[in-house]
């Protein structure tokens, strides 16, 4: 008797100690294959009967599902590192990063276009080399050096400001306003920095080529939605090519693989960039050749109600190599670039 009820006792810790699980489907990295794995459910997030990335018939589509008065965040962070070595073997070393903190509040939803709110919250600069570190912040104090209070004085009247933006439920940015009032505010701020009015002017022109409504409305819809408009399945391949120079010789080459999905997050990888391209002009004894080439690999993670980007980490190595050679000796420069590019860095 006491046996059995010792027997009975060890199998109801055993019961009350198994814990529920649910499964989710992903890609083997080991093999590339679909597979379905069990994992605890607490560590599974509700996937929501409308969800914005959801599974039809095994094929993921993804739309938005954003909620009036909430606002989603959209911090982007670049971190450069980059070795020059001369001929001599001689290397320099150095470091940039940059942060550009925004976020996206709902105001309403007509239909399938969202309303939203762009606030444009903080910018941050810093540069190191030779174990020396300027910083340009819109969250600290102006600069003390004078190369840098116009930067900051840019930056700063740049942040704070609000831009209105128009998107479909699919990612498609319709239209962004109010950048009038922004370069008004900049030009204003340089008053006592520039007091040539043609220079002032000159230094918005130059703002505004970078920041306007066409290049926002790339690089929202570059960020936002990167699964194709038809879908794709666990483990299915597609890629994209944009240009890399302006005469659109060069070509960017993104490889997407949809990584896994059903936990509450999608993970896509990618992988890809550009070939090894050489090239060579001679002038009498005299060759000059250089040679480049660029590789990336990553992931991008949604959230898989709403749609909305949690997190991306792509590293990006550039490789260039400039040599110049008379037929009997050559020198070489080599330039070695390392760069981390995120989103939503402090997601996980």
């Amino acid at each position: 008797m006491k046996n059995i009820a010792a027997s009975a006792l060890i199998l109801i810790a055993v019961v009350s100690c198994k814990k529920e699980t649910s499964t989710i489907t992903k890609v083997d990295p080991k093999t590339g294959k679909t597979i379905t794995v069990e994992v605890p459910a607490d560590s599974v997030k509700e996937v929501k009967a409308d969800a914005a990335i959801k599974d039809s018939l095994g094929i993921f589509k993804q739309t938005f599902k954003l909620e009036k008065g909430k606002t989603y965040p959209l911090t982007t962070y670049q971190r450069d590192t980059k070795t020059m070595t001369d001929p001599q073997g001689q290397t320099i070393n150095g470091t940039s990063e940059s942060t550009d903190e925004m976020s996206f509040t709902i105001n309403d939803i007509k239909g399938n276009v969202y309303d939203m709110t762009i606030n444009l919250i903080g910018k941050r600069n810093s540069q190191s080399a030779q174990g020396k570190t300027i910083v340009v912040d819109t969250k600290l104090p102006i600069p003390k050096e004078d190369d840098l209070k116009m930067l900051w004085n840019v930056n700063k009247a740049l942040t704070g400001n609000k831009l209105n933006m128009k998107m479909d439920n699919r990612g498609k940015v319709i239209s962004i306003t109010g950048f009038d009032a922004v370069y008004t505010k900049i030009s204003n701020a340089l008053k006592n920095i520039i007091k040539d009015a043609n220079q002032r002017e000159s230094v918005v022109a130059s703002l505004k080529e970078s920041f306007n409504e066409k290049v926002l409305k790339d690089q929202f819809e570059k960020n936002l939605s990167i699964l194709p408009k038809k879908g794709a399945k666990i483990g299915e391949k597609w890629s994209t090519s944009e240009n890399a120079d302006a005469a659109g010789k060069i070509k960017v080459t993104s490889n997407y693989t949809l990584k896994s999905a059903g936990n509450g997050m999608v993970e896509i990888s990618i992988a890809g960039g550009i070939p090894k391209k050489e090239e060579k002009k001679s002038q009498g004894a005299m060759t000059h050749s250089m040679s480049s080439e660029l590789s990336q690999n990553g992931t991008i993670k949604f959230d898989q109600n709403t749609g909305w980007i949690n997190n991306q980490n792509i590293t990006v190595k550039t490789t260039q190599v400039e040599t110049i050679s008379d037929g009997k000796q050559s020198q070489s420069m080599k330039s070695v670039s390392n760069s981390s590019v995120m989103v939503n860095p402090s997601s996980k």
